[in-house]
Protein backbone atom coordinates (compact mmCIF):
# COMPACT_ATOMS: atom_id res chain seq x y z
CA UNK A 1 0.00 0.00 0.00
CA UNK A 2 1.35 3.47 -0.80
CA UNK A 3 0.03 6.24 1.52
CA UNK A 4 -0.32 9.77 0.76
CA UNK A 5 0.06 12.40 4.08
CA UNK A 6 -0.04 15.89 4.59
CA UNK A 7 0.53 17.39 7.85
CA UNK A 8 -0.05 20.92 9.25
CA UNK A 9 0.43 22.26 12.84
CA UNK A 10 0.17 25.81 13.53
CA UNK A 11 0.67 27.59 16.99
CA UNK A 12 -0.80 30.45 17.67
CA UNK A 13 0.31 32.87 20.68
CA UNK A 14 -1.54 35.41 22.93
CA UNK A 15 1.38 37.34 23.58
CA UNK A 16 4.61 37.66 21.37
CA UNK A 17 7.18 35.40 21.55
CA UNK A 18 10.70 35.99 22.32
CA UNK A 19 12.15 33.11 21.15
CA UNK A 20 11.32 29.69 20.40
CA UNK A 21 12.78 25.91 19.81
CA UNK A 22 11.00 22.78 18.19
CA UNK A 23 11.84 19.10 18.00
CA UNK A 24 10.76 17.99 14.71
CA UNK A 25 10.59 13.89 14.57
CA UNK A 26 8.27 14.23 11.80
CA UNK A 27 9.94 12.72 8.75
CA UNK A 28 10.21 8.67 8.30
CA UNK A 29 13.43 6.59 7.31
CA UNK A 30 13.40 3.38 5.28
CA UNK A 31 13.09 0.17 6.77
CA UNK A 32 11.98 -3.60 6.12
CA UNK A 33 8.45 -2.27 6.38
CA UNK A 34 8.42 1.10 4.41
CA UNK A 35 9.87 2.78 1.45
CA UNK A 36 9.97 6.76 1.78
CA UNK A 37 8.78 7.67 -1.91
CA UNK A 38 9.35 11.35 -1.31
CA UNK A 39 9.31 13.77 1.46
CA UNK A 40 9.69 17.25 2.39
CA UNK A 41 8.89 19.69 5.23
CA UNK A 42 7.67 23.07 5.36
CA UNK A 43 9.28 25.68 7.63
CA UNK A 44 9.52 28.98 8.35
CA UNK A 45 13.46 28.58 7.77
CA UNK A 46 15.69 26.28 6.66
CA UNK A 47 16.72 23.00 9.22
CA UNK A 48 19.48 20.88 8.64
CA UNK A 49 18.15 17.10 9.50
CA UNK A 50 20.44 15.05 11.95
CA UNK A 51 19.93 11.48 13.59
CA UNK A 52 18.94 11.09 17.43
CA UNK A 53 20.24 8.80 19.48
CA UNK A 54 16.89 6.36 18.83
CA UNK A 55 17.71 6.49 14.98
CA UNK A 56 14.94 9.12 14.38
CA UNK A 57 15.49 11.67 11.95
CA UNK A 58 15.23 15.24 13.54
CA UNK A 59 15.22 18.66 12.56
CA UNK A 60 15.97 21.05 15.62
CA UNK A 61 13.79 24.55 13.99
CA UNK A 62 15.04 27.76 16.17
CA UNK A 63 13.21 31.11 16.22
CA UNK A 64 15.72 33.41 17.92
CA UNK A 65 13.47 36.69 16.33
CA UNK A 66 10.42 37.80 18.54
CA UNK A 67 7.09 35.68 16.44
CA UNK A 68 3.10 34.84 17.02
CA UNK A 69 2.73 32.25 15.17
CA UNK A 70 4.76 29.08 13.91
CA UNK A 71 3.01 26.63 10.93
CA UNK A 72 4.90 23.82 10.53
CA UNK A 73 4.33 21.46 7.70
CA UNK A 74 4.56 17.75 6.15
CA UNK A 75 4.11 15.74 3.15
CA UNK A 76 5.17 13.09 1.07
CA UNK A 77 4.39 9.39 -0.12
CA UNK A 78 5.66 6.14 1.39
CA UNK A 79 5.49 2.51 0.67
CA UNK A 80 3.99 0.20 3.25
CA UNK A 81 4.71 -3.53 2.84
CA UNK A 82 1.40 -4.47 4.79
CA UNK A 83 2.61 -8.68 4.60
CA UNK A 84 5.89 -8.06 7.14
CA UNK A 85 4.93 -8.33 10.08
CA UNK A 86 8.18 -8.00 12.28
CA UNK A 87 11.43 -5.33 11.70
CA UNK A 88 15.12 -6.88 12.33
CA UNK A 89 17.71 -4.60 13.39
CA UNK A 90 21.44 -3.86 14.55
CA UNK A 91 20.82 -2.18 17.43
CA UNK A 92 20.68 -3.79 21.08
CA UNK A 93 17.25 -3.65 22.38
CA UNK A 94 18.45 -3.40 25.84
CA UNK A 95 17.74 0.28 26.43
CA UNK A 96 14.35 -0.08 25.85
CA UNK A 97 13.55 -2.55 28.89
CA UNK A 98 14.48 0.80 30.60
CA UNK A 99 11.66 2.34 33.17
CA UNK A 100 10.26 6.36 32.28
CA UNK A 101 8.51 8.63 34.69
CA UNK A 102 5.70 7.95 32.10
CA UNK A 103 6.28 4.14 31.82
CA UNK A 104 7.23 3.40 35.31
CA UNK A 105 4.84 0.32 36.56
CA UNK A 106 3.09 0.35 40.14
CA UNK A 107 2.36 -3.08 41.85
CA UNK A 108 -1.48 -3.10 39.85
CA UNK A 109 0.21 -2.91 36.76
CA UNK A 110 2.67 -5.24 37.54
CA UNK A 111 -0.20 -7.96 38.84
CA UNK A 112 -2.57 -7.45 35.48
CA UNK A 113 0.53 -7.96 33.08
CA UNK A 114 1.73 -10.78 34.83
CA UNK A 115 -1.85 -12.29 35.12
CA UNK A 116 -2.23 -11.80 31.59
CA UNK A 117 1.02 -13.05 30.30
CA UNK A 118 0.94 -15.95 33.00
CA UNK A 119 4.93 -16.45 32.72
CA UNK A 120 4.73 -16.28 29.01
CA UNK A 121 6.94 -14.46 27.18
CA UNK A 122 6.05 -15.00 23.62
CA UNK A 123 4.01 -12.95 20.85
CA UNK A 124 0.70 -14.42 21.83
CA UNK A 125 1.43 -13.73 25.33
CA UNK A 126 1.32 -9.71 24.19
CA UNK A 127 -1.40 -10.45 21.56
CA UNK A 128 -3.45 -11.30 24.88
CA UNK A 129 -2.15 -8.26 26.95
CA UNK A 130 -2.68 -5.55 23.93
CA UNK A 131 -6.71 -7.17 24.12
CA UNK A 132 -6.91 -6.99 27.81
CA UNK A 133 -5.13 -3.53 27.97
CA UNK A 134 -7.76 -2.37 25.17
CA UNK A 135 -10.50 -3.55 27.13
CA UNK A 136 -9.15 -2.08 30.72
CA UNK A 137 -8.70 1.23 29.75
CA UNK A 138 -10.76 2.58 27.52
CA UNK A 139 -10.61 5.06 24.57
CA UNK A 140 -11.73 8.29 25.74
CA UNK A 141 -10.58 11.51 23.60
CA UNK A 142 -9.68 14.30 26.18
CA UNK A 143 -9.67 11.87 29.50
CA UNK A 144 -5.45 12.29 29.97
CA UNK A 145 -2.94 15.04 29.28
CA UNK A 146 -0.14 14.47 26.97
CA UNK A 147 2.18 14.31 30.57
CA UNK A 148 -0.60 11.74 32.09
CA UNK A 149 1.48 8.38 33.06
CA UNK A 150 0.51 4.72 32.52
CA UNK A 151 -0.01 4.28 36.39
CA UNK A 152 -2.38 7.44 35.89
CA UNK A 153 -4.19 5.90 32.82
CA UNK A 154 -4.30 2.84 33.94
CA UNK A 155 -5.95 3.27 37.71
CA UNK A 156 -8.45 5.89 35.54
CA UNK A 157 -9.28 3.18 33.30
CA UNK A 158 -9.97 5.80 30.34
CA UNK A 159 -7.30 7.51 27.81
CA UNK A 160 -6.04 7.80 24.12
CA UNK A 161 -3.50 5.77 21.97
CA UNK A 162 -0.82 7.39 23.73
CA UNK A 163 -1.81 6.07 27.19
CA UNK A 164 -2.89 2.65 25.65
CA UNK A 165 0.92 2.55 24.34
CA UNK A 166 2.27 3.80 27.76
CA UNK A 167 0.51 0.78 29.70
CA UNK A 168 1.80 -1.44 27.05
CA UNK A 169 5.37 -0.46 27.72
CA UNK A 170 5.00 -0.56 31.43
CA UNK A 171 3.79 -3.98 31.31
CA UNK A 172 5.93 -5.80 28.95
CA UNK A 173 8.92 -4.09 31.00
CA UNK A 174 7.75 -5.30 34.01
CA UNK A 175 8.01 -8.90 32.37
CA UNK A 176 11.46 -8.38 31.19
CA UNK A 177 10.58 -7.32 27.57
CA UNK A 178 12.51 -4.69 25.80
CA UNK A 179 9.53 -2.57 23.92
CA UNK A 180 9.34 1.10 22.86
CA UNK A 181 7.27 3.30 21.95
CA UNK A 182 5.97 4.08 18.08
CA UNK A 183 4.79 7.55 16.53
CA UNK A 184 3.23 8.40 13.31
CA UNK A 185 0.15 8.15 10.88
CA UNK A 186 -2.05 4.70 10.61
CA UNK A 187 -4.96 4.88 7.73
CA UNK A 188 -7.93 3.72 8.47
CA UNK A 189 -11.69 3.84 7.05
CA UNK A 190 -13.09 3.92 10.59
CA UNK A 191 -12.95 8.03 11.67
CA UNK A 192 -13.00 7.34 15.37
CA UNK A 193 -9.19 6.38 15.28
CA UNK A 194 -6.98 7.63 12.45
CA UNK A 195 -4.28 9.77 11.52
CA UNK A 196 -2.20 10.43 13.89
CA UNK A 197 -1.10 7.62 16.05
CA UNK A 198 1.02 6.18 18.52
CA UNK A 199 1.27 2.29 18.97
CA UNK A 200 4.24 -0.11 20.64
CA UNK A 201 6.77 -2.16 19.64
CA UNK A 202 8.24 -5.53 21.15
CA UNK A 203 11.69 -7.34 20.89
CA UNK A 204 10.36 -10.61 20.27
CA UNK A 205 12.29 -13.67 18.40
CA UNK A 206 15.11 -10.87 17.60
CA UNK A 207 12.42 -8.59 15.66
CA UNK A 208 10.28 -6.16 16.67
CA UNK A 209 6.76 -6.51 16.75
CA UNK A 210 3.95 -4.42 16.53
CA UNK A 211 1.32 -4.07 18.81
CA UNK A 212 -1.61 -1.50 18.10
CA UNK A 213 -3.50 -1.58 21.45
CA UNK A 214 -6.31 1.29 20.50
CA UNK A 215 -7.62 -0.58 17.38
CA UNK A 216 -6.04 -4.56 18.78
CA UNK A 217 -4.15 -4.58 15.74
CA UNK A 218 -0.53 -6.62 15.70
CA UNK A 219 0.03 -6.55 12.27
CA UNK A 220 0.72 -3.13 10.90
CA UNK A 221 -0.65 -3.22 7.88
CA UNK A 222 -1.60 0.63 7.84
CA UNK A 223 0.57 2.17 10.06
CA UNK A 224 3.63 4.45 8.80
CA UNK A 225 6.02 5.35 11.62
CA UNK A 226 7.93 7.98 11.66
CA UNK A 227 9.98 7.95 15.15
CA UNK A 228 10.38 5.91 18.04
CA UNK A 229 11.51 5.67 21.58
CA UNK A 230 11.18 5.04 25.46
CA UNK A 231 7.80 7.09 25.46
CA UNK A 232 6.08 9.89 24.48
CA UNK A 233 8.58 12.00 24.99
CA UNK A 234 11.59 10.82 23.05
CA UNK A 235 9.27 9.79 19.65
CA UNK A 236 6.03 12.97 20.01
CA UNK A 237 6.34 14.57 16.06
CA UNK A 238 6.33 18.13 17.51
CA UNK A 239 8.06 19.02 20.62
CA UNK A 240 8.96 22.81 21.86
CA UNK A 241 9.66 25.12 24.08
CA UNK A 242 9.36 28.67 23.90
CA UNK A 243 10.21 32.20 26.04
CA UNK A 244 6.95 34.93 26.65
CA UNK A 245 3.46 34.32 24.68
CA UNK A 246 1.50 33.51 26.81
CA UNK A 247 -1.27 31.14 26.82
CA UNK A 248 -1.10 29.11 22.66
CA UNK A 249 -3.64 27.75 20.74
CA UNK A 250 -2.60 24.79 18.47
CA UNK A 251 -4.28 23.35 15.35
CA UNK A 252 -3.64 20.29 13.82
CA UNK A 253 -4.86 18.91 9.99
CA UNK A 254 -3.88 15.63 8.91
CA UNK A 255 -4.80 13.94 6.10
CA UNK A 256 -3.73 10.54 5.76
CA UNK A 257 -4.90 8.67 2.17
CA UNK A 258 -4.09 5.55 0.06
CA UNK A 259 -2.86 6.63 -3.90
CA UNK A 260 -5.35 5.08 -4.81
CA UNK A 261 -8.87 6.26 -6.57
CA UNK A 262 -10.15 6.10 -2.61
CA UNK A 263 -12.07 8.83 -0.52
CA UNK A 264 -9.78 10.50 1.11
CA UNK A 265 -10.09 10.67 5.13
CA UNK A 266 -9.38 13.73 7.46
CA UNK A 267 -8.81 14.84 10.66
CA UNK A 268 -8.24 18.22 12.08
CA UNK A 269 -7.83 18.62 15.94
CA UNK A 270 -7.96 22.08 17.76
CA UNK A 271 -6.25 22.30 21.20
CA UNK A 272 -6.51 25.23 23.56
Amino acid sequence: MRLSVSHETTYHYEDQVRASIQYLRLTPHDSERQQVLSWQLTLPRPVRAQVDPFGNILHVLTMDEPHEAIIIGARGQVEIDEKREAEHESQSPLPFLRFTRLTEPDEAIRAFAAKQCRKRKDRSALIDLMHALNQHITYTPGSTEVDTSAVQAFAGRAGVCQDHTHAFLACARSLGIPARYASGYLYSEDSEHLASHAWAEAWIDDAWYSFDVTNELAIPERHLKLAVGLDYLDACPVRGMRRGGGSEQMHAKVLVSPMVDAPKIMMQAQHQ
